[in-house]
């Protein structure tokens, strides 16, 4: 079993937890349930730098990036520097995050958030809404094709934009449908953590024009980015990079000035 697998039954498991104590209603009667929500996408399109920049304390792969920031300190200072948007990890086991870290980051910013989860049930979208998302992030590597279809309709119906995350030809094909926005290519085969940029440069011809493109994982550097650029990439998700530096906001607003 690979830690993808185990992330998954852990996270099923969350959900029915949760569900048991805290009901729907509950999650509706939210104040952000009303809110507008900004677009990631359109930012996307309407950008020359295209950074979504990343909170992330710990993953998998690293242990522990950084432990050292607030919240506000982190979001405060990617939206200073120009982020397009921001990601916010809310696993608890494996990323160190939270719901309340997105609580946070929409008190302290007014650019769209997504909330960067496994998402395999519907609860889950109702509890990004609840705490301040702007869009969610749907994994194709554990989802059905139906699967998909029912959530990122789900997300829509409250007005929330879809991310989809692919990493190869097979899981970009079951996944196009129009209730996507962006498609993001993982860098990162989340089976092995091997990192590698030609999983875009492969799959960015594959992507109908229809989504704005995203290129997710083990982008560190100006370089990678320009790369990237002539197929047709528009958004470039970065979370260690800035993460694990004594100053989130300083190293993006560096990052993204140099672009």
């Amino acid at each position: 079993m690979n830690i993808l697998d185990r992330i998954i039954i852990d996270k099923k498991r969350e959900v029915v937890l949760k569900k048991s104590i805290i009901p729907v209603s509950q999650l509706e009667a939210s104040v952000f349930f009303g809110k507008q929500t900004i677009s990631l996408s359109q930012n996307l399109r309407n950008s020359n730098t295209g950074i979504i920049a990343e909170h992330k304390r710990r993953s998998p792969s690293k242990s522990i990036i950084n432990q050292n920031f607030t919240v506000e300190e982190v979001v405060k200072g990617y939206e200073s520097a120009g982020a397009c948007g921001i990601s916010v990890l809310t696993d608890g086991k494996y990323f160190g995050g939270s719901l309340d870290d997105l609580l946070l980051a929409r008190a302290s910013v007014n650019i769209p958030l997504l909330r960067k989860e496994f998402i395999v049930d519907e609860y889950q979208i109702l509890e990004a809404k609840a705490h301040g998302a702007d869009l969610i992030l749907l994994i194709a590597a554990v989802l059905t094709r139906e699967e998909i279809k029912s959530l990122s309709e789900f997300a829509k119906g409250l007005g929330l934009e879809v991310l989809l995350e692919v990493h190869n030809i097979e899981e970009l094909e079951k996944s196009i449908m129009p209730t996507l926005d962006m498609i993001g290519v993982n860098n990162r085969n989340l089976k092995t953590f091997e990192v590698s940029l030609d999983f875009s440069k492969e799959l960015a011809s594959k992507i109908p024009n229809d989504f704005v493109k995203v290129s997710e994982s083990g982008i560190s550097s100006i370089e990678a980015i320009n790369e990237l650029k002539p197929y047709g990439y528009k958004g470039f998700l970065i979370g260690e990079n800035f993460m694990k530096t004594d100053d989130a906001g300083k190293a993006a607003t560096e990052f993204i000035s140099q672009l």
